[in-house]
């Protein structure tokens, strides 16, 4: 039987402001990475798949990993991420979502699950509006993307309501408060990988409640 893929696209704010929290995020990320191989041994009919793409206003959209599959991936350090610089948040979110989007243009059985994580608001895009991006969400959520937004630091609330994303985990910006975040993240996962598993995934669904 032919398994549904499950791809995991994260999309992580790499600008200046991060560089606080850098070794904390880069712990997180690799338990994350850790969390979503077990996900795929619990769910055996299941592929997952990460693409993690960072991004600041220097270096733009820096393309960490791409749709690999999750059991070949072994740690994120600070050889990919070097926080700096500033946020062009919407430009990072159009390359990365219509980056897969085209990739997957010719396949079926999948599922996507974008992750944004960013401790600030956009400042720096150049070639993608509010708009734009709300409009490609509004249009990906109806062919099972489910969006998540976690952010720190700004009016969590009055973004994801701007883009139209309704999962959302705002998180403190220390040890404490990352770890739990991707506490809250992984169990999320389950969630997800269970809704497929039972015919019951909504694209539009809180899978963080």
């Amino acid at each position: 039987m032919k398994k549904h893929q499950v791809h995991n696209l994260i999309i992580l704010d790499e600008s200046g402001s991060m560089n606080s929290i850098k070794k904390t995020i880069l712990n997180g990320f690799n338990e994350l990475i850790n969390s979503v191989k077990s996900i795929e041994k619990e769910f055996p009919e299941q592929e997952h798949y990460i693409s993690i793409i960072s991004f600041n206003s220097k270096n733009e959209n820096n393309v960490i990993h791409f749709n690999e599959p999750v059991s070949k991936i072994e740690t994120i350090d600070d050889k990919n991420y070097n926080p700096e610089s500033s946020t062009p948040l919407f430009d990072a979110m159009g390359f990365s979502i219509l980056k897969l989007k085209n990739f997957l243009s010719d396949k079926n059985n999948y599922s996507v699950l974008v992750t944004i994580l960013t401790d600030g608001e956009e400042n720096a895009s150049k070639e993608y509006s509010l708009t734009s991006i709300k409009r490609i969400i509004e249009e990906l959520k109806s062919e099972n993307w489910t969006f998540t937004y976690i952010g720190t630091d700004h009016d969590i609330d009055k973004t994801t309501m701007d883009l139209n994303i309704n999962n959302k985990i705002r998180f403190d910006k220390n040890g404490r408060g990352i770890k739990n975040m991707f506490k809250i993240e992984t169990n999320s996962r389950i969630k997800y990988s269970l809704a497929i598993r039972e015919g019951k995934l909504i694209s539009d669904d809180d899978y963080y409640k």
